[in-house]
């Protein structure tokens, strides 16, 4: 990694780690999650959170030596894994992710999200959306909750500039990065298809925090 790396990160928000994982790779995490839904009897899309409590295939890939180096790049040298979940979206899925920072949801220090597609993304089966730039600031998150997505801290689309908006497409096996006050959202599921994500949580860990009691999985990197 290169000071420009962390120069993009500090300025924009996030950085993206293309083919972070191979095709073969991703392919198998998706299997793994696919049999930990199983375990749980899952059959609605939405969101499993504690993927690496229960696999050892997902610690390693948490701390994967690309990833690990890239995080220690932006933080220091004391970087925590603190948790995992996944995102999946199935074909039946029509529903896209509000507009928030994921700061609201743990307060404490900053943290970084580790968004990763094990399926390709791109807009038609709800690919990234993002605001670069958007995390030096926290903003109001006082949207109106009307369904039961989960996103208790949301903002307005109203208060969004569409013109700031950036789209984010992946391939399967890319990461990407960002910061937890970066605005960030996803389009619906429209393609009829899958598209799942695996989003892992990392900290400073010189930074002092609440116990977690999500974080069940931490480990130092």
């Amino acid at each position: 990694m290169t000071t420009a790396f962390k120069e993009e990160f500090e300025n924009q928000g996030y950085v993206i780690l293309k083919g972070l994982y191979t095709t073969e790779e991703a392919h198998r995490l998706k299997e793994e999650a696919a049999a930990i839904l199983a375990r749980h009897n899952v059959h609605q899309s939405g969101v499993f959170l504690g993927l690496t409590a229960e696999s050892p295939l997902f610690k390693e890939a948490a701390r994967t030596p690309r990833l690990a180096q890239a995080l220690k790049e932006i933080v220091g040298d004391s970087v925590v894994f603190l948790s995992d979940k996944l995102v999946f979206k199935n074909a039946s899925t029509d529903f896209g992710s509000p507009w928030h920072q994921d700061y609201s949801y743990w307060r404490g220090s900053h943290k970084l999200s580790v968004w990763i597609a094990l399926d390709d993304a791109n807009p038609a089966n709800g690919c990234l959306r993002i605001v670069p730039g958007s995390h030096l600031s926290t903003a109001s998150h006082d949207g109106q909750v009307t369904d039961d997505l989960g996103f208790v801290h949301r903002l307005d689309e109203k208060d969004i500039d569409p013109s700031q908006i950036v789209d984010l497409p992946a391939s399967k096996g890319d990461a990407i990065v960002f910061h937890d006050l970066l605005l960030h959202a996803s389009y619906p599921n429209t393609s009829g298809a899958d598209r799942w994500a695996l989003i892992s949580t990392y900290k400073d860990g010189t930074q002092p925090d609440p116990d977690y009691s999500w974080a069940k999985a931490a480990f130092a990197l």
